[in-house]
């Protein structure tokens, strides 16, 4: 099973909107707080639509309770869009797990240089782009993970 961890969120549609597709491909939901938001909101639930409460998200109190159990579910990928790899460029295990930092910052300098060796990104091609959305990140890597564990070794 695959995992995505949102590292304190602060938008809960995209909370949301990762939720379910995380649903869709079979992948674990955490979020890592503290959260921007309460998981109680309209918002939250609107953007997973009826599937939020099949979401089940593991809630972690922040990063230090989160990287206790870790290493039990896989490797760790961090996606920051100034790594130096792609998420293609790397070999992707069954057990994966993606994070994502904050919306409006992304992750801490303190965490970014830890996992310095797990940093990979989503290419961009036009530099005045400076993100993409992290509801669509989600997307991206989960079925990029997805799509290379249903490939057929010829």
């Amino acid at each position: 099973m695959n995992h995505v961890a949102l590292i304190e969120p602060e938008i809960p549609w995209n909370t949301g909107n990762a939720g379910r597709t995380c649903l869709a491909a079979g992948a674990q939901l955490h979020l890592v707080g503290p959260l921007g938001f309460s998981l109680e909101q309209k918002r939250v639930r609107r953007a997973g639509v009826d599937y939020w409460e099949h979401v089940s998200p593991a809630v972690h109190k922040d990063f230090a309770a989160f990287e206790r159990v870790l290493p039990d579910l896989g490797e760790p990928f961090f996606l920051s869009a100034d790594a130096e790899r792609t998420i293609y460029e790397v070999a992707i295990p069954q057990n994966a797990v993606f994070l994502f930092g904050k919306e409006s910052v992304g992750f801490d300098e303190d965490l970014r240089e830890r996992y310095r060796d797990k940093l990979v990104r989503i290419p961009q091609f036009d530099d005045r782009v400076r993100s993409i959305n992290l509801s669509t990140c989600v997307g991206i890597v989960l079925y990029e993970a997805v799509r290379r564990s249903t490939e057929s070794p010829l």
